[in-house]
């Protein structure tokens, strides 16, 4: 079974930083695509960052700038390292990894983890 398991989310002020990390088990291949994504209360989930073997990097227009995407393609982590955080990125963070398996397509997501920025 595959599992994704996000660290590194806080409280923080306006203009500090954080750092989310995501480990990932039980997968015998490397995935297509991962990223992060983000929900705001009321609002839905978006892409904040993506990193894939096909595609390259993407950021949200909100993030360009600001956030980081990097991936250990051998390991399956991927992290995103926020910085001049704001209050409007303050979500739940959600670890992703997609793709194809052959001909099976593939859609893993973690717990996600609480970013609160506070100004």
């Amino acid at each position: 079974q595959v599992r994704l398991q996000e660290s590194g989310g806080g409280s923080v002020q306006a203009g500090e930083s954080l750092r989310l990390s995501c480990v990932t088990s039980g997968s015998r291949f490397s995935f297509d695509s991962m990223g992060w994504y983000r929900q705001a209360p009321g609002k839905e989930r978006e892409l904040v960052a993506s990193l894939s073997s096909s595609v390259g990097t993407n950021y949200a227009d909100s993030v360009l700038g600001r956030f980081t995407i990097n991936r250990n393609n051998p390991v399956n982590t991927v992290t995103l390292q926020m910085n001049n955080l704001k209050p409007e990125d303050t979500a739940v963070y959600y670890c992703n990894a997609k793709g194809l398996y052959g001909k099976l397509p593939y859609d893993f997501w973690g717990q996600g983890t609480q970013v609160t920025v506070s100004s």
